[in-house]
């Protein structure tokens, strides 16, 4: 199989620069651009402890997964670099993600990686190397336009990765390559076996990278202490219905581990309050939003106003929306107003707009607005 890595020269006298996690993703990638006859480099970021995570499998960027880069790329015949970005990364991801817990917040660290680690720090040092683009195993497309090139969903849906990048910048979209796009997973682990790659059925990595076994909260403590300071559950009229361990083990629009009995219907995380360390509760209508507040907002659309639609997860259905660039409070702020009802929304979440399967951009959630006024 080949690939279009979309260069402006021929690709003999080309030279790419493939992210290399160790995982199956970017050892085919790095495969597929190896056989345009380009010059390829792999490149590795070690971010995080390479002792503690070399056992560790379903990750990325550490120990083992190192080692899988470095091997995969000796199977190509390819160069492979190792930097280390562990401080940079701890910096601008994990202490972010803990005090975004902290302040009652619902962080998505992988968007914070994509924005800053992988594609300002990784992109840099492709251009420093001299490459005429950086590859990546992320599962997004990019399509040339009639404006230039634009981000769009993956052909295979269940491998969608694009609300991860809504943050790419113009800048960055030029230079940037995702060759997996187009391709489901499965066509990808055959590429790998059909080139002997060690990776070719090594799981897909789990979670979020440096949180082992998906323990959160175990991660946020360890960071800032403070976090397990304990406080009330309380219901919307503000009568104390029991007690907590800490606010980060609970988000919006959380059910389970509220252990409060005796209640007419049941009951879910509406709001919490980090500086009163309360945790809030009530019905399911409760959680319904019809309106956020974005922050931080990166545009790669051009004016569409009509046929909207916006996903707050990952995984969530995109919902009709209307988005009002600069109108939020009045202030400059962006505001995206769905057509129904959202359930779930929560403030450090990320709103990522779309026109059909394009990524026109989105923004980090600052403030949601319930869809009927509830009691305080």
């Amino acid at each position: 199989m080949t690939v279009d890595f979309q260069l402006d020269r021929p690709l003999s006298e080309a030279r790419i620069v493939v992210a290399m996690s160790g995982g199956v993703d970017s050892s085919v990638v790095a495969a597929l651009a190896a056989r345009t006859g380009a010059e390829v480099i792999g490149v590795t970021l070690q971010l995080y402890d390479y002792g503690a995570a070399v056992q560790r499998t379903g990750s990325c960027c550490a120990g083992q997964d190192i080692y899988d880069a470095r091997t995969v790329a000796d199977r190509l015949g390819i160069a492979h670099y190792v930097f280390d970005y562990e401080s940079r990364f701890k910096g601008s991801v994990i202490d972010r993600f803990a005090d975004e817990y902290m302040k009652g917040r619902t962080p998505i660290p992988c968007i914070s990686c994509n924005q800053g680690v992988k594609f300002t720090d990784l992109l840099s040092l492709a251009k420093d190397l001299g490459a005429d683009c950086l590859a990546t195993g992320h599962y997004v497309r990019r399509v040339l336009g009639p404006n230039g090139a634009e981000l769009h969903r993956a052909a295979d849906p269940a491998r969608d990765q694009s609300y991860f990048l809504f943050a790419t910048t113009q800048e960055q979209l030029d230079y940037l390559r995702f060759p997996l796009g187009d391709m489901p997973k499965p066509a990808v682990r055959e590429i790998a076996r059909e080139l002997g790659l060690l990776v070719a059925d090594k799981p897909d990595s789990q979670d979020i990278c440096f949180v082992p076994n998906g323990d959160y909260a175990s991660v946020v403590k360890k960071i800032r202490p403070e976090a397990a300071a304990e406080g009330e559950i309380v219901d919307l009229e503000g009568r104390v219905l029991g007690r907590h361990q800490g606010l980060i083990h609970f988000t919006v629009g959380q059910r389970r581990g509220l252990e409060i009995g005796g209640q007419p219907e049941p009951l879910y995380v509406v709001r919490l309050e980090p500086e009163a360390r309360r945790v809030v509760v009530g019905p399911k209508a409760a959680l319904a939003v019809r309106t956020v507040k974005l922050d931080g907002l990166n545009w790669l659309g051009e004016d569409q106003r009509e046929g909207l639609t916006a996903k707050v997860r990952s995984m969530a259905k995109p919902a009709p929306v209307r988005f009002d660039p600069g109108s939020a409070s009045g202030a400059g702020g962006e505001a995206v107003h769905f057509l129904a009802p959202e359930y779930g929304v929560a403030p450090g979440q990320a709103a990522v707009i779309y026109d059909g399967d394009r990524v026109l951009g989105g923004g980090w959630i600052e403030e949601t607005v319930p869809a009927e006024p509830i009691s305080a």
